[in-house]
């Protein structure tokens, strides 16, 4: 009995000692399981950068610990679209679902339909990476939550787009390219599709549920953008080329913590405007390339009652060190901008010497818009000829929607403190043209060392205007 007993004791002391190493083993894999979990994560750094309103702090995403993807492993091939679009949703969902990482778009052109981006995901393309998006408007279906023109309404996908995420970006060396075909043929406004506008105006208007206003149809041919990031926040791209676009490239909408940097982008299409920030907050643009067929950078904030519904100003964007080739204005504010806009800080950015641009900075809105304008800085700038001038405001510019609609409501929109510093251009038709209204006159203009070679009309040609600084 005494050797049993014994026996049982050794047995017993043995499972106690099996029990430990199994905890101990536990635990150990519940730290490496937390380590790893832990090298997942998406960092967040903050910048701050000091501009003439004050300091802007924005959020960036950083990738660089983070877990790679390769569309290569899941069945994207080269030429196949329909593979490497099923492919990169694949490897999207996967590096999701894993915390985030890198999904990876190798060396070579790879055919693609529409791309929805997911939290902390990094679409990464090497070098010598080409994503060649379909022309095919049915590859952009169903409908998403989007905007043509700032209305919301259902429409075609972006072709890349991201709704509702956190810590996105899009970088590499790789290009982004459009096939542009259909989008070509989509470029005129035929009758079809002024009446789709104007059913949505009408839609927007009345406060019509957005989910009601679905847009696509047989002939009303509301183009995609290229990127939208829509409610959507720390987003970096950096380094990519986009080519050709079938509306505006780089669309920004309710969003915030924007980086843009070392981008470069060819799009000579209608309405193709380099970036578009729309209702969007606290935003960088440095060291980019844009040969557009439109504005360069164009800011807004969305469309009458729409925008006053949603009440979200554009404020705290900071453009600097860009290159502009080509495009309509180098700084747009408007026309779509009744939520307001604010803020704006552009400098040292250089203009090719054979840019066709209408103006450096140009302000427009009509009596449908409210909102307002207010703290536009621009400094540092050098041109050669301009069609127009070096700054336009104009409040009734309503372009081809003047009889197509009637006004619901008239809300002027004030405009005031304006600053440009230390520009240049050789030739103009004017330094400035400043078109207020007599009801509201546009208030405190400064202008310092804005000066050109030749101008070919009148200097500044002015209607109800107060406080104009000029010297």
């Amino acid at each position: 009995p005494k050797q049993k007993l014994l026996l049982s004791s050794s047995q017993l002391n043995s499972k106690n000692m099996m029990n430990k190493y199994l905890l101990v083993g536990f635990l150990f894999t519940c730290f490496l399981f937390s380590c790893k979990q832990q090298k997942k994560e998406i960092a967040v750094q903050t910048s701050h950068i000091t501009a003439p309103f004050g300091k802007v702090s924005i959020k960036v995403p950083d990738f660089s610990n983070s877990e790679e993807y390769s569309i290569a492993d899941f069945g994207a091939i080269k030429g196949n679209q329909e593979a490497t679009t099923k492919a990169i949703k694949l490897a999207i969902e996967e590096a999701n679902q894993n915390g985030g990482g890198k999904v990876i778009i190798p060396k070579g052109e790879w055919l693609t339909g529409k791309i929805h981006l997911k939290s902390n995901i990094n679409l990464y393309l090497e070098k010598g990476a080409v994503l060649l998006f379909s022309a095919n408007p049915q590859d952009y279906l169903p409908p998403v939550h989007t905007t043509w023109e700032g209305l919301e309404c259902y429409n075609y996908s972006p072709l890349i787009y991201a709704y509702e995420c956190k810590n996105i970006a899009i970088t590499g060396q790789g290009e982004l390219k459009a096939k542009i075909d259909t989008w070509r043929d989509w470029f005129d406004r035929p009758p079809g599709h002024m009446n789709s506008l104007k059913r949505l105006y009408n839609l927007a208007a009345k406060d019509i549920p957005v989910e009601e206003r679905q847009m696509v149809s047989d002939s009303s041919d509301f183009r995609p953008q290229f990127i939208q990031f829509n409610r959507s926040e720390n987003i970096l791209m950096d380094s990519i080329t986009i080519t050709h676009s079938p509306f505006w490239v780089i669309h920004p909408y309710l969003s915030k913590n924007v980086t843009i940097k070392n981008v470069k982008v060819f799009a000579h299409g209608h309405n193709n405007d380099g970036v578009d920030p729309e209702m969007s907050q606290n935003i960088i643009i440095e060291d980019c390339v844009f040969d557009q067929g439109d504005d360069a950078i164009a800011v807004k904030s969305g469309r009458n009652q729409d925008a006053w519904r949603l009440n979200t100003p554009s404020k705290n964007i900071i453009i600097k060190n860009c290159k502009i080739i080509n495009g309509h204005q180098l700084l747009a504010i408007g026309s779509e901008l009744s939520g307001g806009i604010e803020n704006i800080y552009m400098s040292n950015c250089e203009v090719a010497e054979n840019a066709k641009l209408n103006h450096l900075l140009f302000i427009k809105t009509n009596e449908r818009r409210g909102g307002y304008v207010k703290n536009i800085y621009m400094d540092s700038i050098q041109a050669g000829k301009i069609n127009a001038g070096i700054l336009g405001i104009e409040t009734d510019v309503l372009y081809q929607r003047r009889d197509l609609v009637p006004t619901y409501e008239r809300k002027l929109t004030p405009i005031k403190d304006i600053y440009m510093n230390k520009i240049h251009a050789k030739n103009v038709e004017f330094v400035s043209r400043i078109l207020g209204q007599q009801e509201m006159p546009i208030e405190s203009i400064h202008l310092k060392e804005v000066t050109a070679d030749s101008i070919r009309t009148e200097k500044n040609i002015h209607e109800n205007v107060n406080n104009f600084n000029q010297n």
